[in-house]
């Protein structure tokens, strides 16, 4: 029979080193599984983050796996096929090279996949000069043109957000038509909605480039994107976890999911008090501190339990 570890923590962002951190400092055994899949993969400086504003995430990344050697956290670099069990007989989770994990308790901080609007050239700005997040990227967009792709209520807020940054914004309604409502509230914040479809976005020196079907083009510091984003991992319907309306996993305040054992932390979960994971490296952190102290805290009870029973 294999070891069976405290806790087994799936992700390696922000959220899965901080769980791991948390427990391995009280001396809990933890194996974290890090396939080397992150939702900001394309970002080349993270910000809003005190002391780290303007670091590249793969730096940081790498100091928190150092800082992990202290500890009893082993580290497995691949992925995790599927989880079962259950709280009372432990849980196993099969890995991407064949092997198995056994753990008392889970921590889930596979955080989320963004599914951008189909629009050509736009992946190839993600993370760098398209950006879905104004306290993280909003500032490098300062006093210069920007735009906004869609024209809905998110799109409101986000130029409200921007409009004490940029120096011009450009509210792309892509060929759909535009709510009266929206119009206004748009036009009173000093942006101009662009009636044409977009076509396609191009690099364009250290921004971008809109090509409109009218034959008109933008030329723009950034683009604030609203994506769609979607589970990054299988493990929430594998386990049966309650989702919230936002496709998230619930959690309380110690980040407990619905299956007993189970915790997650990160984008990919929040409190039912609040509409949407706040995308964020020091909410991720919080997230995942919380849900290691709750894995603590239910590992412990049991401790206490077994010691009370002899």
């Amino acid at each position: 029979m294999s070891e069976i570890r405290d806790a087994l923590v799936v992700g390696g962002g922000p959220a899965g080193l901080q769980a791991a951190l948390t427990l391995g400092r009280i001396h809990r055994s933890v194996t974290l599984v890090d396939s080397g899949r992150y939702r900001n993969a394309t970002v080349e400086h993270m910000h809003n983050v005190l002391t780290h504003d303007g670091r590249p995430p793969v730096e940081f990344r790498a100091q928190a796996r150092e800082q992990l050697d202290d500890y009893d956290i082993e580290l497995r670099e691949t992925s995790v096929a599927s989880i079962a069990g259950d709280v009372t007989t432990g849980f196993a989770a099969t890995l991407g090279d064949g092997t198995t994990v056994r753990a008392r308790r889970v921590v889930l901080a596979t955080g989320l996949r963004d599914e951008l609007p189909a629009k050509q050239g736009l992946d190839e700005l993600w993370g760098t000069v398209a950006a879905q997040c104004p306290f993280c990227h909003g500032h490098e967009f300062r006093d210069g043109h920007l735009v906004v792709l869609g024209a809905g209520a998110p799109q409101v807020h986000g130029t409200a957000l921007m409009r004490r940054i940029a120096g011009r914004i450009s509210v792309l309604a892509d060929g759909q038509p535009v709510e009266p409502e929206i119009r206004a509230q748009l036009e009173a914040l000093g942006a101009t909605v662009v009636e044409a479809e977009v076509e396609r976005f191009e690099r364009y020196g250290e921004g971008a480039r809109v090509l409109l079907s009218d034959g008109a083009t933008i030329d723009a510091i950034g683009v604030l994107v609203t994506p769609t984003f979607h589970q990054a991992a299988p493990f929430a319907e594998q386990l049966g976890l309650t989702l919230l309306p936002s496709g998230c996993v619930e959690i309380d305040d110690m980040g407990r999911t619905s299956m007993p054992g189970v915790f997650a932390g990160g984008d990919l979960a929040h409190r039912a008090s609040l509409p949407m994971p706040m995308p964020s490296v020091i909410a991720a952190m919080a997230a995942g501190q919380m849900a290691g102290a709750g894995a603590a805290a239910d590992l412990l009870a049991d401790d206490m339990a077994a010691l009370g029973a002899r």
